[in-house]
């Protein structure tokens, strides 16, 4: 089979023959096969978006009998990432019957309940909207993808026009219409309109292609986006400048982060006004070529046009209007220019629901805008989760690919604002919205912890991403934040170097923070080591360096954590990981049990003068976690030995034998102490938890 390869410049060829060769004679896994390399290219379709299918010949189980099933994508899922569990197989033939049924477009909605009377294999996802335009088709091997290049077209000013000028009479064409069983009727009529044709370009939608093999229906649909794809090109070097040129100059890159650090916890408390958000920060060529151009201000407001973009993004974005040069140190005069901007912007929204809304509509949802523009700096994106905030702002890149090339073709058509909410307030969409998951306790929440590398600091970093929080892993040791940070799934932690004794790696870390996530909401001091010398032999560099990590530390994160709650206006959690030897007076540590005294009681102070912003501030006291700590490695666990008349292989166990419960404490049981005061006690503050199997002597009351 001759490699295409060379034959696209606009789209990426990926079909391997090896692999595909393997897997030759099972038709669905090479429909699986060519729908995740379709997803791996961004400007093909993005996350979530499109469906593809396949039909083969199966044994009817009841009948014995060989019919027709089709395999497509389910309802939610991604072509990217799919697998078998996220296909429905339904009967074709059941599917077409359904024509004999169908009562026109106020039948819409019943037909979707319909679609389970057609399910052929019983481990079926649930089928989606898309299902029959993809069953009203003849062809085995269906496409229906969402390229920028196929958008630009369908959403040009005399799209039809356009579709025949690029490809002449092998494309068809029809107008928008909202997806469902009619616009499977409509792609049916097309066809027989126009037998012969490769393809069909759907109004403001996407595109369908098909073909007799799987290979040649991926062939094909590469050929088509790359052809609208050459012609939009061309378009462009015609008219010399997109977007009607270059209004305002870009600030270098560190300074765009330097902003983007400052303003992101603001952004981020307007934002969460309804309900809390995780932020994402985007300024690549492409957004900088939009956000800083002239015709920013009369396309912004336009909105987007595929429902696939404006379910994610919301209609349009909020472009603010601060200089990019603007002193973003002074919060509370920022914000006097912020609040106006998102007054007006829900306002804008809440009118849009009013005017659109139908009896039966759903209320309305947050009024917040997704999409955030700051000329000059970058684009913003606010949602419930680091994966969701991500992909809406790759969909309003789409967005601007699609505006480009409609702009280079003809100009640019959004689709009417009721045609828009009819897609965003659909019942289908809503009850899809119900069917999500129910939110982990610290979902929408920011964990910034110290000492992460290993250990205490990344059990506790895992206990919180467990529960559903995104996590920010901080350590001096790089190699030891590489290795624990790719222990995460994607969307769910970051890590920055961080030395706790200087004050400016601390604000570098926490600058990281608010560029990836917005913000930080829960902070925990785990970072610190231990020395356990008798007095006469403890240094002054013994004691500087443990009252530098474990005090000072703690107070510069605190410092700065306070400055951040206070622009998000969200609350938070601080809690310090200190020590029973903060309670408990022992030989052979006066340095170390100062030091841990000093945090819990700084930890009672800042609880009392925080509490004003609503930052609960608590502590955690570990005792005897040797197992998997990484302070037991080397001279401490000797010194502790040494102190007890013991060796030290027999620490764990003689560190269990001496608390009530005779437990060994692992680096997970402080994490579950962390837990509970960041995800139960939210109305407490200023307390202590011992995790240390029970010592008396070191009850706090």
């Amino acid at each position: 089979m001759k490699n295409p390869t060379k034959n696209f410049k606009y789209v990426d060829y990926l079909w391997d023959n090896d692999k595909a060769e393997k897997i030759k004679d099972d038709q669905i896994a090479l429909f699986l096969y060519r729908s995740n390399i379709l997803g791996a290219d961004l400007r093909i379709t993005n996350y979530g978006g499109g469906n593809t299918s396949c039909k083969t010949i199966e044994t009817d189980p009841l009948t014995n009998e060989e019919v027709e099933v089709m395999w497509v994508k389910g309802s939610g899922g991604d072509i990217g990432t799919l697998d078998r569990s996220g296909i429905a197989g339904l009967y074709t033939k059941r599917l077409r019957n359904l024509k004999n049924v169908y009562g026109g477009m106020a039948d819409e909605d019943r037909m979707v309940g319909l679609f389970d009377h057609c399910i052929y294999d019983l481990d079926s996802k649930a089928p989606s909207i898309d299902t029959p335009l993809h069953g009203l088709l003849p062809f085995a091997h269906i496409d229906h993808l969402h390229p920028d290049a196929l958008i630009a077209v369908a959403a040009a000013k005399d799209s039809e026009k356009v579709t025949k000028e690029i490809w002449g009479d092998t494309m068809g064409w029809v107008p928008w219409q909202r997806p469902g069983f009619d616009l499977g009727l409509q792609l049916e009529k097309c066809l027989a309109d126009n037998p012969g044709i490769r393809g069909i370009v759907l109004g403001s939608h996407g595109l369908f292609t098909w073909g007799d093999t799987s290979y040649e229906c991926y062939i094909n649909s590469l050929e088509v986006i790359e052809m609208a794809s050459e012609f939009i090109e061309n378009k462009i070097k015609e008219k010399c400048s997109v977007f009607g040129g270059q209004k305002i100059e870009s600030l270098p890159k560190q300074e765009r982060l330097e902003k983007a650090a400052h303003i992101m916890p603001l952004l981020r408390g307007l934002c969460s006004s309804e309900n809390r958000m995780i932020g994402h920060f985007a300024d690549s060529d492409v957004v900088m070529e939009y956000i800083n151009s002239n015709d920013l201000e009369r396309l912004a407001p336009m909105g987007t046009s595929c429902p696939d973009h404006f379910l994610r993004t919301k209609i349009q974005p909020l472009v603010l209007k601060l200089d990019k040069n603007e002193d973003l140190s002074n919060t509370e005069a920022i914000l006097k220019k912020l609040e106006p901007a998102f007054k007006a912007y829900r306002a804008e929204y809440a009118e849009y629901y009013n005017t659109c809304k139908k009896e039966n509509s759903p209320a309305i949802r947050d009024a917040n805008p997704v999409i955030i523009i700051y000329p000059g700096i970058g684009m913003f994106s606010f949602a419930k989760n680091k994966q969701t905030t991500r992909v809406a702002s790759e969909f309003y890149v789409n967005a601007i690919n699609v505006i480009r090339g409609a702009e280079a073709i003809t100009e640019y058509t959004s689709l009417p604002r009721q045609e828009a909410f009819d897609i965003e307030y659909w019942l289908l969409e809503e009850a899809k919205l119900s069917r999500m998951p129910k939110e982990q306790p610290l979902s929408r929440k920011v964990a910034f912890v110290t000492g992460a590398g290993g250990g205490i600091g990344k059990a506790i970093a895992d206990k919180l991403a467990a529960e559903g929080a995104v996590v920010v892993l901080t350590d001096i040791n790089e190699d030891s934040l590489i290795e624990a940070n790719a222990t995460y799934k994607r969307d769910v932690s970051t890590y920055a170097i961080c030395d706790v004794t200087n004050t400016d790696s601390i604000a570098s870390a926490y600058k990281k923070a608010c560029v990836e996530f917005g913000g930080v909401d829960i902070v925990v001091h785990s970072a610190g080591l231990a020395i356990s010398k008798a007095i006469e032999d403890t240094t002054d560099k013994d004691w500087n360096i443990l009252h530098s990590i474990l005090v000072k530390g703690q107070f510069d994160l605190a410092k700065q954590f306070s400055a951040i709650t206070r622009k998000q206006n969200l609350g938070g959690d601080f809690i310090s990981i200190a020590s029973k030897n903060g309670l408990v007076a022992g030989p052979n540590n006066v340095a170390y049990g100062t030091a841990k005294a000093a945090q819990q009681h700084m930890a009672r102070l800042l609880a009392a003068e925080l509490a004003k912003d609503k930052v609960r501030v608590n502590t955690v006291n570990p005792d005897g976690v040797i197992v998997g700590s990484k302070i037991w490695e080397g001279a401490w666990a000797e010194g502790r030995a040494k102190a007890n008349g013991i060796t030290v292989a027999e620490l764990p166990a003689f560190y269990a034998k001496r608390n009530l419960l005779n437990e060994i404490i692992t680096p997970s049981d402080i994490a579950n102490g962390v837990f509970t005061f960041v995800g139960i006690l939210d109305k407490s503050t200023g307390n202590i938890i011992n995790v240390d199997g029970g010592m008396a002597n070191a009850f706090v009351r």
